[in-house]
Parts: structure tokens; C-alpha cells; sequence
């Protein structure tokens, strides 16, 4: 049945894959290192958490995570990139609608998004809304809009045409996720809550996946890959692994400024 909603609507939500003990100790080695930092997290660390943090490595190799991932494209699983979106409380800090297929360039479009939450993501504390089926409708040209609360760092996104839609929310609990396809248009509203907002994108995709351009990284997490479209990431060892960051310098952290 999910694998039908999926092919329809391009999305399937909820779907139950961490147990609140795991929430709480994802949760809690990320606010560690915060604390550490005096800082909260913010890009580089934000992007690839997974070569960088234990707790974003566990996460994109979880079973129950891939188990959903694997019915939409397949037993050969590669994580390509991730996102980790925080929304402060009451805060405006807000997601255009767009494609992600815009900005990542694979062909074909066997890319799906899992969006796990690490806390409540309620539809006031700014959930995902998409367009149900919109990943049938092509693609619609994007333009860039950077601004400070702007989640999507080059401001991406479709102008003018969904201005007064409100879409689909698709509120999930901690220790719930999301699937998007690649092609849907999505976005997301501000945090009007009193609550932190935590949420995880991995970014998987099947071997036989191409990208224009360079030859991308990509971990393999199930199965196989006999296509060799992607540079097999290092395997990281711990949290900031020495051999993980001379591969990937520009995920090194940003010093601190007191």
C-alpha cells in the first residue's frame, strides 16, 4: 500500500523507524557537541552529518530506515548526501517551494529523501507540505532568492506559481519519518512553536544513478554497487575522523569566534 501512495503521490508519511530511546541518544550527542562548540550547529557540519557525527553514521544505516527506502528503489541502497534542518522555537526560518531534482542533477530519478525526526515536527512547529503527485507534473523553473531565514542556502525555489498554495502538511512524531520523491515540490513554514525543531534528510539513491558533471561520493549502505558511478566515500571511525576530513577539507568545522 505505501509503495502505491509512493508511486502516486510521491511521498508516504508517517512511517515508524526509531524507538524513543534512540531519539533521545541521537538527539543528545548532537546537543553534547553543541554545548562542546558553544555553538549550534551549523554548515559545514550540517551537510554530510553522516561522514562527520556517529550518531548521523547510525542513522543512515538503519534497517528500518532502509528497509522503507529499499521498496521505493530498490535492494542497492547509496547514501549521496544529507541535510540537517533545525528549526529554533518561534522562529522564521521557512523552506520556498521547489524540486530537490533541480539542484542535485541524477538521472534517472531514483533519489528518494528520508526526512527523520528527531523531535516533534508538528504543523506549528513548521512541518513538510508538498504537492500530492506534483512529481508527475515536469519540472518548473527555479530561481534564487537568498535570504537569512531562508533554510535552502541559495534561496532556491519556485516563484509565483504555488504562492497561495498550502499543500499536504505532513506532521511526524519523534522517531517518525517521511519519504519524498526527488521530483515532488515541497517546503516547509516557520516554527511557531516553543520547541527546537530536529530533522534529518538523508539523501539515498540506487547505484545505477548518474549525475551531470563531476563524479559525486556516495556511501554504499545495502547491497550492491557494480556501476561504479560514484566514488566510494571513507569509511569514518569516529566523530571528525582525521582520514574522512583530508578526503572532504570543506567539512572541517568553522572555528569558534568567541
Amino acid at each position: 500500500m505505501q509503495v502505491e501512495a509512493y508511486a502516486r503521490d510521491g511521498y508516504v508519511s508517517p512511517i515508524d523507524v526509531l524507538s524513543a530511546d534512540e531519539v533521545k541518544t541521537f538527539r543528545q550527542d548532537l546537543e553534547d557537541w553543541e554545548k562542546q562548540r558553544g555553538q549550534t550547529i551549523d554548515f559545514p557540519e550540517k551537510s554530510k552529518s553522516y561522514l562527520l557525527f556517529n550518531w548521523a553514521d547510525q542513522l543512515v544505516h538503519h534497517p528500518r530506515i532502509l528497509d522503507a527506502v529499499e521498496d521505493v528503489i530498490g535492494p542497492d541502497i547509496l547514501v549521496y548526501h544529507s541535510t540537517l534542518f533545525l528549526k529554533e522555537a518561534n522562529t522564521p526560518a521557512y523552506v520556498r517551494w521547489h524540486q530537490d531534482s533541480t539542484y542535485f542533477y541524477l538521472s534517472p530519478h531514483l533519489h528518494v529523501t528520508a526526512w527523520v525526526a528527531l523531535s516533534d515536527a508538528s504543523i506549528a512547529a513548521g512541518c513538510m507540505q508538498v504537492l500530492p503527485g506534483s512529481h508527475q507534473w515536469g519540472a518548473f523553473e527555479h530561481d534564487d532568492k537568498p535570504e537569512p531565514m531562508n533554510m535552502i542556502r541559495r534561496g532556491q525555489g519556485i516563484s509565483d506559481r504555488f504562492d497561495q498554495e498550502t499543500g499536504t502538511m505532513m506532521p511526524v512524531s519523534a522517531g517518525q519519518m517521511s519519504l519524498h520523491h526527488v521530483k515532488i515540490v515541497h517546503g516547509s513554514p516557520p516554527n511557531r512553536s516553543a520547541a527546537r525543531r530536529y530533522g534529518y534528510a538523508i539523501r539515498y539513491v540506487a547505484p545505477h544513478v548518474r549525475q551531470r558533471g563531476d563524479q559525486p561520493w556516495a556511501t554504499l549502505v545495502r547491497g550492491r554497487d557494480d556501476h561504479g558511478n560514484f566514488r566510494r566515500d571513507p569509511v569514518p571511525r569516529g566523530d571528525f575522523d582525521p582520514e574522512v576530513l583530508a578526503v572532504f577539507p570543506n567539512l572541517k568545522p568553522v572555528q569558534h569566534r568567541a
